[in-house]
Order: structure tokens, then sequence, then C-alpha cells
């Protein structure tokens, strides 16, 4: 947020990212990482690009410099760094920060919505080759179970809109018992209201997004572009450049389409929950 700022003071002041980066006794490069939030920022650095830029409100001056160094504090999910692959850390980062998230799965229930011991099953899974310890497993399972926290935040609660594929409600995860409670748990959080959860049905036949799971953040500010993230097994790509937007706007919106809604997504879970074993 503070390096969209930035570069939009940057531009309304007419000044080129080679001379913001000579009056900061750095580069054009390091301008456009700092406007693109790749990079930490130095208080002396961003009070600099302030005067460049001709920003002389004592308020706002004040607000960005507070933004800088809340940009600079670790996050508390950076105590899980030694478990979580590098590549992962920037999306808890924007997790945290995004006002909406639509997210689309065909294998797993979403991260937001499953339950511990669901949460705990799919973490075993992940690591079968080469089983974590229970103590490791267990940091990751609260690292999930505290990144859900954002769906219950005083202030701006965050806006989920899952769609997932049916074959995810039916699919056995780890102990007799396990799936029956994550689709209990489903019932429960879709009746919150700032969830909506809609089900493509086996019915629906072929559908978009053959690509697999994948997610769009959107975030408060406008200022900032929606991400796309998609998550492979060993990396995972963001996406801000229009033209991928608007293919994966599309092709989110299709999904919705070609989902039950929210009422027949209830009925359904409820017919899965009658024959699912205790």
């Amino acid at each position: 947020m503070l390096g969209a700022h930035l570069r939009r003071m940057r531009e309304e002041a007419g000044i080129s990212r080679a001379d913001a980066g000579w009056a900061i006794r750095g580069s054009e490069s390091k301008i456009s990482r700092l406007e693109l939030g790749k990079v930490g920022f130095k208080p002396r650095d961003v009070e600099d690009l302030l005067t460049l830029y001709r920003q002389t409100d004592p308020a706002e001056r004040e607000r960005l410099l507070e933004l800088a160094q809340q940009a600079n504090n670790p996050g508390w999910w950076q105590r899980y760094d030694d478990l979580t692959p590098n590549w992962f850390h920037s999306y808890l980062g924007l997790e945290m920060a995004a006002d909406m998230i639509r997210t689309f799965e065909s294998q797993f229930v979403p991260g937001l919505l499953q339950t511990a011991d669901y949460a705990r099953a799919v973490t075993q899974l992940g690591h079968s080759e080469a089983p974590l310890p229970q103590v490791e497993v267990e940091r990751l399972v609260t690292l999930r179970m505290s990144r859900q926290a954002v769906l219950t935040r005083g202030l701006r609660p965050l806006r989920l809109w899952a769609v997932i594929d049916e074959s995810v409600l039916r699919r056995e995860v780890g102990t007799p018992g396990v799936l029956r409670h994550q689709l209990e748990h489903l019932l429960e959080m879709s009746r919150r209201v700032n969830v909506t959860l809609q089900v493509i049905p086996f019915k629906a036949g072929l559908y978009a997004a053959t690509g697999g799971a994948f997610s769009i953040l959107r975030f408060a500010e406008v200022e900032l572009p929606d991400v796309v993230y998609i998550e492979h097994l060993t990396s995972a790509v963001y996406l801000d450049k229009r033209e991928d937007l608007d293919k994966y706007h599309v092709t989110m919106d299709a999904l919705s389409i070609a989902a039950g809604t929210p009422r027949e997504t209830e009925q359904l879970i409820r017919e899965i929950l009658a024959t699912t074993t205790e």
C-alpha cells in the first residue's frame, strides 16, 4: 500500500524513477522495488521522497511514515517461517491485508474454512514421503487456524467467496468422522454474512478452470491491483497484470455461474452429511 502511494505521488509530481532513486542515494531499480513493496522501507528514504514529491501536509507525512514503520514490522505469521516455503510467505501477508478473497478449490476445502482435524490430515498428507515430527504438524495446524481470524476480526472482516467441486465434499480425509465434522463446519461458516460458499455439483458436468485451484485477492486501497495466487507443488505464481486478472475474473465468474446457489449448496451438503460416517 505504501509503495502504491509513493508511486502515485511520484507520477503526479512528474518525477522519473531515476531522479527519485538519486534523491535517496539509490537507483531506479530500487525505486521500482520500493513501489512494488518488494523491499523494506527506511524512514529516511520515505521522508526524502515525500519532500521530493512536494508532500507538505504534516498529517499525511506522519501517516505515511507510520505506514513505513508498520511495513517493516514482522507479521505474526513470520514465527512460522522455518516451516513454510519462502514462496508462501508473501501470500500470508497478502491474505492478512486483503479485503476480499475469491477462491476456487477442486481437491481440498479452502484453508480458511478447514477444521483443525481436517487441516491436520491434509498437512500430514503433504509430507507422506518424509513425515513431519508431530510438534511441527501441530505448529502448521496452529498457523492455519490463526489465519482464519481474518474472518472474524472486528474491523472489516475478510469477505470470502469460495467455490469448490462436489468431490471435495465426498473425499474421505483422515480418520473416520473428520469429513463429517468438516461438512458441519462448512454449514456453520456459510451462515456468516461475510462468507459465500458455492459447490459445483457433479451434474453440472465439465466447467472452466481446468488449470486447477486459484485465488483472487482484492484490497480496500484503490491504488492496489488485485492479485491472483496460484500454488504449485514446489512454488507459487502471483499475477497482477491486467490481462491476467481479466482472464481469471472471467473464469471465476463462470465457475460461480456453474455452481449451485448458496441455498442449493447448503442442501447438497446436508444430503452428503446424511450418508457420511460418524
